[in-house]
């Protein structure tokens, strides 16, 4: 086991959760043939306990996993890192149903937190830079228009934008769009995460090498250390590794907690790297 896992597996079992229960209320026969009650493991969704510090939900595309997180965002009222929160998202009407049906139990309630999506993160970065290139052309522009005043006028006239980047470049560093994808997505993550918080997170590996995941992992234990709870829908057998959590297959219905060493991903991934020319020797084969 990593030095980070070893680390992890200290202080995850015994951490505090937020969240305890969702609960779907019994769709009317309309609903149950839309979108998204016509999922299976939405259709066959009664009670789930998520009374972990990590619960995680993985399947494979089109399982459902990410519409049930969305759906507990949207019962939550999370709001989101993305220039779209999930209220306002007319992508997301079906899943704002699907919360309105759930019933959500806490422990304790908490109004801090985060629901991201790997779409979002690509958005939101984009969303930062063009607002860094506009503070910095209106910068250029009242060095011109204030040419032939003052000092002092200039500065008064440019503190906003200056205000402005400086919080920015505090939060997510000089240029958050020029570093790798992993790199900025490590940062931003790092710079909205607060104690007590519920998290999120869809397919957060998304644009993480290994190395990256483990340092996700870092960043949660942490983070649960100080009385966060995350639930997590992922293919990534990396972090389902995070030691003491909970970990529902959506390729079973109705849903069904399964032993990391027992899931379809985990078992997959070692085979192949076990023996990749098992799986690989019909693409090299000459018959």
């Amino acid at each position: 086991m990593s030095e980070a896992l070893e680390r992890v597996n200290r202080t995850s079992r015994s951490a505090p959760v937020h969240l305890r229960t969702i609960a779907k209320a019994k769709a009317t026969a309309e609903e149950a043939e839309r979108f998204p009650f016509s999922v299976p493991i939405v259709r066959e969704l009664e009670t789930l306990s998520v009374n972990a510090a990590v619960t995680f939900l993985v399947g494979e595309n089109g399982s459902g996993k990410s519409t049930i997180l969305e759906g507990i965002a949207a019962a939550a009222g999370l709001p989101t890192i993305g220039t779209v929160g999930v209220a306002d998202d007319e992508t997301l009407g079906a899943q704002r149903s699907l919360g309105r049906a759930l019933r959500l139990t806490w422990r304790q309630r908490t109004r801090r937190g985060f629901f991201l999506r790997a779409e979002d993160f690509f958005g939101f970065t984009k969303s930062l830079s063009k607002m860094r290139a506009e503070l910095q052309t209106r910068l250029a522009e009242i060095e011109i228009e204030y040419q032939d005043r003052t000092a002092y006028a200039k500065g008064l006239a440019q503190m906003p934008m200056r205000t402005s980047l400086a919080d920015m470049e505090r939060r997510y560093g000089v240029d958050l769009d020029a570093n790798s994808h992993g790199q900025s997505f490590l940062r931003l993550f790092a710079s909205r995460l607060v104690p007590g918080g519920l998290y999120l997170l869809d397919e957060p590996e998304a644009p993480l090498s290994p190395q990256s995941q483990l340092a996700l992992i870092t960043m949660i234990n942490d983070m649960v250390a100080q009385e966060s709870q995350f639930i997590i829908a992922t293919h990534s057998p990396i972090l389902l590794a995070f030691p003491g959590a909970l970990i529902y297959s959506c390729d079973r219905v109705p849903i069904e907690a399964v032993k990391f060493d027992e899931l379809d991903h985990v078992v997959l991934t070692r085979d192949f790297l076990n023996d990749p020319e098992k799986f690989l020797r019909h693409l090299t084969s000459d018959e």
